[in-house]
């Protein structure tokens, strides 16, 4: 008989060793008090207690503190440990796959006086110079996703490929009992058919309504009754004054499949890998590494592409609708993620970084996006003319001459 298995929220939790403390945290304080007892037993002849207890307590709670705490479900010890990496880590990084070039000494120099610290301050100008080139040091920007292929695969360099799909959502609250076991078992049958680790990312981002907005208001003038064009532009109002007021949002829900470019081998044994082969798993990366040629990749691709049309296949009896990203969705999808407080969020239609923007010269000015032009363009210096024009006619030709200005203008120029 089957009985109920609870399930933990937090899958990656690290499993508990003595009762509610994981081995990580069972070596911190480990550690720490095995410390602290050798510095008593080694300075007790001479040290008072009270003065070793004066030491010891804070240092105590300090590894207590960083084994046993947690920030947004993140060990503090894990912390610590990022921020003395980011610290550590060049400041200042370029995306520069062809090489880094070195910074000119008068641009290096500048923002060496622009943040330095009174100390720098107090350095001759030699030292100065010094201390100005061996501030800006910029190092190569290593990202995770080196590029992205025409067809939206995105290539991981040596960690392999992935792709990126957008699902679609089904109300499950609203189904009745037997239609849920047969979303839930559906959704089972595409969970057991997996052969490598996929990730199912549902986040939210800013709403731009300025093109429904738009187009509420260009298409309200054609619709074939007055209280249908009212109840058009009284709808965009009201759209309009919603995005100002709040701060819209709107839910996704991703499919990542991710594939090696290599197959691992099977673990050794029921338990996972040995401990002889999780020390050799580096090694064995990085011999692996070498060995991947165009074939290779082209074979993660093809992979990937066969779990991709296998989840299409597997969730569409559910009513879920997989559909894959291409280049510049998955782009924009990356670009979001790594800044997700952008007030206008990525798009495909968005230009690249390293792409240059240009007008063709055939086209006009679009005044609607851009606003009224600086400058006439060609044949439209009559149009603007005419519009010194435009008051009624009071009986004064605007164009006629009038002797006082060149009176008044000489008498300017002799003051």
């Amino acid at each position: 008989m089957s009985q109920p298995v609870r399930i933990p929220a937090d899958v990656d939790r690290e499993d508990r060793v003595i009762g509610p403390l994981t081995a990580r945290q069972l070596l911190i304080l480990a550690v720490t008090g095995i410390v602290l007892y050798g510095a008593y037993t080694i300075t007790r002849e001479f040290v008072p207690l009270v003065a070793f207890l004066i030491v010891a307590i804070p240092i105590g709670v300090t590894a207590a503190f960083l084994a046993l705490g947690q920030r947004d479900g993140i060990p503090l010890d894990r912390l610590v440990l990022a921020a003395l990496r980011q610290r550590l880590s060049p400041q200042h990084r370029v995306a520069a796959p062809e090489g880094i070039r070195p910074v000119p000494e008068w641009l290096g120099s500048q923002v060496a006086n622009t943040s330095s610290t009174g100390r720098a301050k107090r350095k001759d100008s030699a030292g100065g110079a010094d201390a100005a080139a061996s501030t800006v040091s910029p190092a190569a920007l290593r990202l995770p996703a080196e590029a992205v292929t025409d067809t939206g695969v995105i290539d991981l360099g040596k960690d392999g490929v992935a792709v990126v799909a957008v699902c679609s959502t089904i109300n499950f609250g609203l189904r009745t009992p037997a239609e849920q076991e047969s979303l839930v078992a559906s959704f089972g049958r595409y969970l057991h058919s997996l052969t490598a680790p996929v990730q199912v990312l549902v986040r939210a981002e800013r709403l731009d309504l300025s093109g429904q907005i738009a187009e509420l208001r260009d298409q309200a003038g054609g619709l074939p009754h007055p209280a249908l064009e009212r109840a058009a532009r009284e709808h965009a109002e009201y759209l309009d004054q919603l995005g100002r007021a709040t701060d819209l949002l709107r839910r996704q829900v991703l499919l990542i499949l991710r594939e090696p470019l290599l197959t691992t081998g099977p673990a050794d044994g029921l338990g996972g890998a040995s401990p002889l082969a999780a020390l050799t798993a580096k090694r064995r990366a990085a011999k692996q590494a070498a060995l991947v040629d165009d074939a290779t990749r082209r074979a993660a691709e093809a992979r990937l592409v066969r779990r991709l049309g296998e989840a299409v296949e597997l969730l569409s009896p559910s009513g879920i609708v997989v559909t894959p990203l291409d280049a510049g969705q998955a782009t924009a999808v990356l670009a979001a993620a790594c800044n997700p407080d952008s007030v206008i969020p990525p798009n495909s239609g968005l230009a690249g970084s390293d792409e240059v923007i240009t007008t063709a010269p055939d086209e006009g000015w679009d005044a609607g996006a851009f606003g009224r032009a600086a400058f006439p363009a060609d044949g439209e210096f009559g149009e603007a003319e005419d519009a010194w024009d435009d008051g009624p006619d009071d009986g004064f030709d605007d164009t006629a001459e009038d002797p006082d200005d060149y009176a008044n203008s000489a008498g300017r120029y002799r003051r």
